[in-house]
């Protein structure tokens, strides 16, 4: 209907037609999504009532360039929360490049903090299920195409990009067909990886972006998975982009001298966990091994703390490895 009002206008006078014709500016929008909180990943996968429910306040951006349906990516923080600087500078990129994109702070929308919560075992879940329950929200938008839409995320974040390519998470939260079309993990934490079995992950693509001096995710540790999961036939669809000389937290401009923080949880000392459908197990000497929880507080407690350094010239190329990921993936 709209392209016929188009051509009788330009009938009537051509000038006028053609900025009538011309699909609007997308702009920003404010939206809120509702999402739940989990005492651990058990509650979740056991399909048991949430310990809550929240509101999520999130922004979604449109790319200057006018379409009527954009491809998507949803932009998950570090444990340090959103910041403008770091997400939003992600996203801006990402918008040029032809996505929208929406953020949030899944600590702020339940009156926390990334510290305050960071080692307890609930922290994860539910930035799973924000995920999740934005993925949901984001497809109900008409400008949206429900069928692209990619997860980016940084440390906390980036393992919330990997987490949710886990099948059994995606149809514990999210029981239809719908799932994330691609992950891009920015030096993730590295706490869990899946049983290698058929259907662990969902099928869609992941892209992890790994530090050669991170000393919270050590690269080592993700070889280590990825070898497992190929030796059992079941090879995990994840690449990898390794950094010379990169520290955690990369892209972070605030981080401007190498420095150790003692402070911060870390598990670089610990076995990768590894969800499966007979519970969770330990990735040793490349085997999967009974879990035993009390291992996993003795090997935090010992070794904790990572350094972080901001490098500009790391962040460019990353994001860049990252655009050129999704484009090849989504096709915007």
């Amino acid at each position: 209907m709209r392209r016929v009002l188009c051509v009788l206008t330009a009938m009537i006078v051509f000038g006028a037609a053609a900025a009538l014709c011309q699909a609007p500016q997308a702009g920003t929008t404010t939206i809120t999504f509702q999402s739940s909180t989990y005492s651990d990943f058990r509650q979740l996968l056991m399909r048991e009532a949430p310990n809550g429910t929240v509101t999520i306040r999130a922004r979604l951006d449109f790319p200057d360039e006018a379409r009527d349906r954009y491809p998507a990516v949803i932009v998950v923080h570090t444990i340090s929360g959103y910041r403008d600087a770091n997400e939003g500078y992600a996203a801006a990129e990402l918008r040029k490049a032809g996505f929208a994109t929406l953020t949030y702070d899944s600590f702020a929308a339940r009156g926390t903090t990334g510290a305050a919560l960071s080692g307890s075992p609930a922290y994860l879940p539910a930035g799973v299920a924000d995920a999740y329950a934005a993925l949901r929200r984001l497809a109900s938008e008409p400008r949206i195409d429900a069928d692209r839409i990619a997860i980016v995320g940084f440390s906390y974040g980036g393992e919330m990009a990997h987490l949710t390519a886990f099948e059994r998470l995606r149809s514990a939260l999210n029981p239809g067909p719908g799932r994330f079309a691609a992950h891009v993990a920015f030096y993730p934490a590295g706490n869990y990886g899946v049983i290698a079995e058929s259907g662990a992950y969902t099928g869609s693509p992941v892209l992890m972006l790994l530090g050669e001096k991170d000393d919270n995710l050590p690269v080592a540790k993700i070889e280590s998975y990825l070898a497992y999961a190929r030796a059992a036939g079941n090879p995990a669809p994840i690449e990898t982009v390794i950094y010379r000389e990169a520290h955690h937290a990369w892209t972070v401009p605030s981080l401007v001298t190498l420095r150790f923080y003692p402070d911060y949880v870390s598990t670089k000392k610990c076995p990768l966990i590894l969800l499966g459908s007979r519970g969770p197990a330990f990735l040793i000497d490349g085997q999967a091994k009974p879990f035993e929880p009390g291992f996993l507080g003795a090997c935090m407690s010992e070794a904790p703390g990572y350094s972080m350094v901001f490098d500009a010239a790391v962040r460019e190329q990353s994001i860049s490895d990252a655009v050129q990921f999704l484009r090849q993936k989504l096709q915007p």
